[in-house]
């Protein structure tokens, strides 16, 4: 087995950036093990399998809009990938906008290909405003 190198570690947070930003939860749930375990939040109970991973980043996808993601810093230690990350994203329903700080933790299998046994997220997020060029869905009457 190859060891995971620090580029093998920028390719999988530059996959996980295109696909959230994207809204593409398909392309995230390939990022996953069959069996893996994600946990969004520490005090979260964790998302158990790809189902229950993609029924949360289905969610995000529909009520996430301006998705902006980028890792700050990443480290490697065996198979394991530590970054702290900043991401920004409009609330579709009221038109906010958030921006968020955080850390993680992705532990890869061991087997080719590699793909993600355990993600946890340790997210700090804030409102910072209104954005200007999205009307709040609950603003909208008739689909306008």
């Amino acid at each position: 087995m190859a060891t995971l190198s620090h580029g093998d570690a920028q390719d999988l947070l530059a996959t996980f950036k295109g696909a959230w930003e994207r809204r593409a939860p398909d392309e995230i749930v390939d990022l996953f093990d069959a069996d893996a375990e994600y946990r969004p939040d520490p005090f979260a109970d964790p998302l158990l399998g790809v189902n229950a991973i993609r029924a949360l980043w289905n969610d995000l996808a529909a009520t996430q809009s301006h998705v902006e993601f980028d890792a700050e810093r990443i480290w490697v230690s065996g198979s394991t990938v530590l970054a702290s990350w900043h991401a920004a994203y409009t609330r579709r329903a009221t038109a906010e906008r958030v921006r968020v700080r955080g850390f993680l933790t992705i532990e890869l299998n061991e087997s080719e290909p590699r793909r993600v046994l355990r993600m946890k997220q340790w997210p700090l997020e804030r409102v910072v405003g209104t954005d200007s060029t999205l009307a709040a869905e609950e603003d909208q009457v008739d689909g306008r």
